[in-house]
């Protein structure tokens, strides 16, 4: 019988990969977002004139990217790297939100008022969609080097 404890695994999380794939998906988010306040500012009615449904997709297609990178670049942990990347988009677009807000809008309400910045139920559910999102294209990006047998970055 073996008395000594077996020895640690490294840890599956490369931060690298994790960052470089929250900054991709930054990257796409931010750009959906100005391209949103361009329209908001030169449409009449711009909740009801449909813009919104493909910015929503591409913000969803860059929760998936940012995961698939960073899938990509770590695939023995493909799965966590990837939730760790699409969190980090969101997390790194909160400020970005915020300042978009604080130059649009008159309501000046953070959480609270007519049209506030964040919703509670807004920030919880885009947590779970980047994580859901990133997980998903962090299995995607890890699956050629399954494949082939590489666990190499």
């Amino acid at each position: 019988m073996n008395d000594q404890a077996p020895a640690s695994d490294a840890s599956v999380i490369a931060w690298r990969a994790v960052a470089r794939g929250a900054v991709l998906g930054l990257g796409v988010l931010v750009a959906a977002s100005v391209v949103e306040a361009i329209l908001d500012h030169n449409l009449n009615d711009f909740k009801d004139s449909g813009w919104i449904y493909p910015l929503f997709v591409v913000i969803l297609i860059g929760y998936a990217l940012g995961g698939w990178h960073a899938g990509r670049e770590a695939p023995p942990g493909g799965l966590t790297n990837g939730t760790l990347a699409g969190i980090g988009a969101f997390v790194l677009w909160i400020p970005v939100r915020i300042v978009i807000w604080l130059v649009r809008d008159e309501n000046k309400g953070l959480f609270t008022g007519h049209s506030p910045a964040l919703r509670a139920g807004q920030l919880f559910g885009q947590v779970v969609i980047a994580a859901g999102l990133g997980m998903f294209g962090g299995f995607i990006g890890s699956r050629p080097a399954a494949r082939t047998g590489d666990t190499t970055s």
